[in-house]
């Protein structure tokens, strides 16, 4: 329903995470009989979460760990990792200058040409170990660079903005990337994104997208909301644009799955963004905990080294554990941080969902005191879910 914010202008009413509950049917089942697995552009994984494209997450260490997990990692190539032969001493800086000098070191630092060689090497070096070769690029680097990466052997592109549309207009001497035509010339699936309503989500369907990433400035290091004041809450962005994949399956028969990207710290968020629509989730801080995460302990956003309008910082994150006790435990923290996996697969046994696609229907409730209710001590006491 249409909420007037005064003559001539009406707004809809949109929902976070944070708003809303899942609400138990009439069956329960054991979590160790939940099924997780889903696929990606002809690829298996076990583990619905995706790790983001940004320098403080996934290198080329983290990416074939996360394989052989059961997840996925996808490497940033316009990043630290293809900008520089060696990384660490150039992450290394990052992590040691204070909050007053991040922001000039990262336009610096960025400001070194991309090295196609290195996008060569960065692939061959995560494939040579088994891993799955995801790799991201922005639709101006996809135009630049995705020759190189479909020769390279990657498995999956990410071509991402903070808003990619396939109504995009350039200047006159700019010739705008075409998505679909992208998506048909290039030999490995193409994932795009990112969006938040249901005519861009159908739009990029359309065009050939192997999935669709959903979601505007809600990731922890992220400031587009508050720079572009532009953003829609995770929960309706991920309902909205999960309609639109159902009808386009309703329609051909073909299924593109539905990522929601950022916002999501904990078991919990995770399982709310399941329940909205998604196959997966994308998230960066939680895997930026990590103790083999490239971060030192630092995440940051990946327009944080724009040259002309910065919309991300940097954050501590510090260390929790490692890579392995985050998604598949044993969790180390009661706060629902670590052992992600074992969370959304207790949450399909309390909810009765055997599967990714049954727990795409269990009831949602709108629940503002979800997270405080009855929390009185351990808000007080920062333990638990009052950290």
């Amino acid at each position: 329903m249409d909420i007037s914010l005064g003559r001539g202008k009406k707004a809809r009413r949109a929902y976070g995470f944070d708003e809303i509950a899942l609400s138990p049917g009439v069956r329960t089942l054991d979590p160790s009989l939940a099924d997780t697995t889903w696929e990606i552009g002809g690829v298996k994984r076990d583990i619905p979460i995706i790790a983001s494209a940004m320098d403080s997450v996934v290198d080329t260490k983290m990416a074939v760990l996360l394989s052989e997990l059961g997840s996925m990692g996808v490497l940033n190539l316009e990043g630290i990792q293809t900008r520089y032969a060696d990384p660490q001493p150039v992450l290394d800086r990052i992590a040691s200058v204070g909050n007053e000098e991040y922001v000039g070191l990262m336009q610096e630092l960025y400001a070194k040409p991309i090295q196609p060689e290195l996008i060569e090497q960065r692939i061959k070096e995560i494939k040579q170990q088994g891993g799955i070769a995801a790799v991201s690029l922005t639709p101006a680097g996809a135009s630049k660079y995705g020759e190189v990466v479909a020769k390279a052997g990657a498995d999956l592109l990410f071509v991402q903005a903070t808003v990619v549309s396939t109504a995009h207009l350039s200047p006159e001497k700019v010739a705008p990337l075409d998505l679909a035509e992208f998506c048909e010339a290039m030999p490995i699936p193409v994932v795009l994104g990112n969006c938040v309503t249901y005519e861009v989500a159908m739009n990029l369907i359309k065009a050939g997208a192997a999935a669709i990433l959903v979601g505007i400035g809600p990731g922890a290091a992220c400031t587009s909301r508050g720079v572009l004041g532009v953003g829609v809450p995770q929960a309706t962005a991920t309902a909205d644009c999960a309609a639109a994949r159902d009808e386009y399956h309703a329609e051909t028969g073909k299924y593109v799955p539905i990522i929601a990207d950022g916002g999501i710290i904990t078991g919990g968020d995770i399982c709310k963004c399941l329940a909205c629509g998604a196959d997966a989730v994308m998230i960066g801080s939680p895997i930026a905990r990590a103790a083999e995460a490239p971060g030192n302990d630092y995440h940051w956003g990946m327009a944080t080294p724009s040259p002309v309008l910065p919309r991300g910082t940097r954050i501590k994150v510090g260390t929790t554990g490692t890579i392995a006790e985050i998604l598949v435990g044993p969790a180390k923290l009661d706060d629902g941080t670590h052992n992600l996996l074992g969370a959304i697969k207790t949450s399909m046994g309390t909810l009765g969902a055997k599967n990714l696609k049954e727990m795409q229907q269990v009831d949602v409730v709108i629940a503002p005191s979800l997270l405080t209710e009855g929390k009185v001590y351990q808000k007080a006491q920062q333990l638990g879910m009052g950290k």
